[in-house]
Order: structure tokens, then sequence, then C-alpha cells
């Protein structure tokens, strides 16, 4: 079960309402990953392709992939990726990206595609792996989700996610709630005129399933082989595991 850090009701995710948050951020949405996270955004994606371990040429998928940098972090590692959000302008913001890396590496670029996690535009083992870094604890209905990256999952395909974590230990633990709660909404709010989203974020991290709570998660899901690593001192975590056969 999740620890709700003192969060009195759920938060508001619903499609429309997510939607609408991220596309008024998208224009300044890689800004504010980067500075919030010192860059280290880029080393944690990176982590989570070589996690994924998919062969070259591979088909896989990545959910919730905003403005494409996770996608891109696969497509490196010799990836066909799949790069679906059901946030059009963060699709728009990622293409730009897609057809640099295209003309730079001269392989294949990302396919952007508009995709509700809930309900996913793929057959049935379509795919040979799959990523979702910092977009799971956004969905309305996290049971379903997984539900369909188990669906959509050749068997036996691996399925990496990565998050956001709350320190187990102290006083990073302390320090971290502290930056979360009151150093980044106001960060946020500074660098973005849609920074109530900075508000939204530590809250949806502090409510969201962590560790053995979201491994249970995904074996109820029907996947197995879970592990869980934890990355900048437990400030983030990386999940791994497979559909079953």
């Amino acid at each position: 079960m999740a620890d709700t850090f003192g969060i009195s009701s759920p938060l508001d995710k619903r499609g429309a309402t997510i939607q609408a948050m991220f596309a008024g951020v998208a224009p300044r949405y890689d800004l504010l990953n980067h500075v919030l996270s010192a860059s280290l955004d880029r080393l944690w994606r990176r982590r989570a392709a070589q996690a994924l371990a998919a062969a070259p040429g591979a088909r896989v998928l990545d959910l919730c992939c905003g403005t494409g940098d996770q996608a891109l972090a696969l497509a490196r590692r010799g990836g066909q990726v799949v790069a679906g959000d059901f946030c059009i302008p963060m699709l728009a913001l990622a293409e730009p990206k897609y057809e640099r890396f295209a003309k730079r590496a001269g392989g294949p670029r990302p396919r952007g595609l508009a995709a509700d996690a809930l309900g996913l535009p793929f057959p049935t083992s379509f795919f040979e792996g799959a990523t979702v870094a910092f977009g799971l604890r956004n969905v309305a209905d996290l049971g379903l989700a997984l539900a369909e990256l188990h669906r959509v999952l050749r068997p036996l395909a691996p399925l990496v996610v990565l998050e956001f974590a709350v320190p187990t230990r102290q006083p990073l633990r302390g320090l971290y709630l502290f930056y979360f709660r009151r150093l980044l909404p106001a960060i946020g709010r500074w660098l973005s005129p849609r920074g109530s989203a900075y508000s939204y974020l530590p809250n949806s991290v502090l409510e969201f399933p962590q560790r053995q709570g979201l491994l249970e998660q995904m074996a109820s899901a029907g996947f197995t082989d879970l592990d869980s690593r934890d990355l900048a001192a437990g400030a983030v975590c990386l999940y791994r595991c497979r559909r079953a056969q």
C-alpha cells in the first residue's frame, strides 16, 4: 500500500485534467526537467534504455513519452521506437528532436503517436519491450495501464519503468521531502507560467505506490521477474519486469 505522506484526498487524474496540465507546461517542460533534476534526468533515461536491453531493431514502446527524451535514448541503442502520449502538444515538441536525430544518426527515428495508456491502440503481443519514464504516476487507473502494457508486450518481453521515489534513509529523506514540498513548487512557479503543475508533481509522487508497492501491482497485472533499483540515493527508482510466458 502506498504511503500517502499526509495527502488527505486523491489527486484529480482525469484524462482531460492531465492533458490540459501538461499542454500548459509543454513549452518549458524540458527546461524544468533539467533544472529540477540538475540534468540527471538524461542519465536516468540512459539507464532505463540500458536496462531494457532490447536487441538492435527490436520494436519497442515508450509510453507517456512527453517530449521524446526517453524515446531517443531507446533509438540511440538501435530500437524501432513507437513513442506514445495522449498530450498532443508534447508529441509536437518531440518531432523536431526526432528529425534532428534521424539526420545525425542516419537510423530510424522514433515514431510519435497519440496513445492513451488506458486503451493502447496496438495489437496484442506487438512489442518486444516497453519503457515508461515518469509517467505511470499520472494515469487515472494504474492497474488498467499495467494491464494494457502487459497485453501489447510479447511473452517474456521486458518492461522498464522510471519513477520518482522518496529516499528511505535520513537525513536525505527529510531534505528530499522539504525540497519536494517547499522548494520545487516555488521553482516551478518562477520558471513556468503554469507553475501549478509543479505543486501537482510532488503530490503525485508522494501518493504513488513505491518500490514493493509498485512491484506488487506489476505482479497483479501478470508480470514476473520483478526487480527495483534505487538511483540518485533513492530519489528515483528503476523498475524492471517481464511479461509472463
